[in-house]
């Protein structure tokens, strides 16, 4: 027996409508805040503090140096549908401001955390988190009260870590050893404890001149380690370790640089793991 044409049409349209309201519901469930940072540092402190309320898209690759990235078309497109766009401001990033104008999105709040100092620290990179979440909360109000919670318990997060760094570390006396670092280590590596007797560029800055000065250095003050920058020329110290007969050890600047280091704290664990190894040798 076949059914009234009516009982179908209106089976049909109770599936459209059902369907309609489902669908509302989704989109308003997976409506996220687009945002778009420039580095690793900045985009595992806006994923924490934002949660399942925000969508991160990060542009420089963690190990690579922000001084040296190409722009790409498909970069452009990730702040073409973007609403906050984060970067550090250093001059390294030089390329974003052509591409914020390629980009041509009047919705896009652009915002320049520049916070001074080595953000592998602990102390910048709790005013990190305080930045990031002052932003989050003024562009997507809405949300403010959940950025602020999630804020507070990765603040806790940093501030234990930054605790059980420094016992780690307190037996070590690291003070007593002399080293070379590459510049961009150089926050960190003070953090830690080591005596810095100098500092070094990237590889293209080290003219033979420059090496010469600094294995000349590094012999008159007893140096007995190098520490490299993984983002700034992994290598750059290699030739002056191999003059001075020392030691050598290749840091991150940013999370994600070294195999499951996406987070601040696991990037801050492998770089002591790589120091409490070398001075136990």
């Amino acid at each position: 027996m076949k059914k009234p044409h009516h009982f179908i049409v209106g089976i049909l349209v109770f599936t459209l409508v059902i369907s309609s309201i489902l669908g509302g519901c989704q989109a308003e469930e997976t409506a996220q805040f687009k945002v778009v940072t420039s580095t690793s540092l900045l985009a595992q402190t806006t994923e924490r503090v934002g949660g399942e309320l925000v969508d991160v898209v990060n542009i420089i690759p963690p190990a690579q140096c922000p001084g040296h990235f190409d722009v790409k078309p498909s970069d452009i497109q990730k702040l073409a549908d973007a609403q906050l766009f984060l970067l550090h401001g250093w001059q390294g990033e030089m390329f974003s401001q052509e591409l914020i104008e390629s980009a041509n999105n009047p919705d896009l709040t652009v915002v320049i955390i520049n916070i001074p100092g080595n953000w592998m620290t602990p102390a910048v990179q709790l005013q990190a988190v305080d930045e990031v979440t002052a932003h989050l909360s003024q562009l997507d109000a809405e949300n403010s009260t959940a950025y602020q919670q999630s804020a507070a318990e990765l603040r806790n997060v940093i501030q234990a870590k930054g605790t059980e760094a420094e016992a780690q570390l307190a037996g070590q006396e690291l003070s007593s050893i002399n080293v070379m670092c590459a510049e961009q280590q150089a926050g960190f590596v003070g953090w830690v404890g080591f005596n810095i007797v100098a500092t070094f560029g990237r590889p293209d800055s080290l003219t033979p001149q420059v090496v010469k000065d600094l294995v000349d250095k590094g012999r008159e003050e007893n140096v007995t380690l190098i520490i490299d920058n993984l983002q700034s020329g992994q290598d750059a110290g290699a030739g002056i370790a191999e003059e001075l007969d020392c030691d050598r050890i290749i840091l991150s600047n940013f999370p994600g640089g070294f195999d499951n280091t996406e987070t601040w704290e696991k990037a801050i664990d492998e770089n002591i793991r790589r120091i409490l190894e070398v001075v136990a040798q």
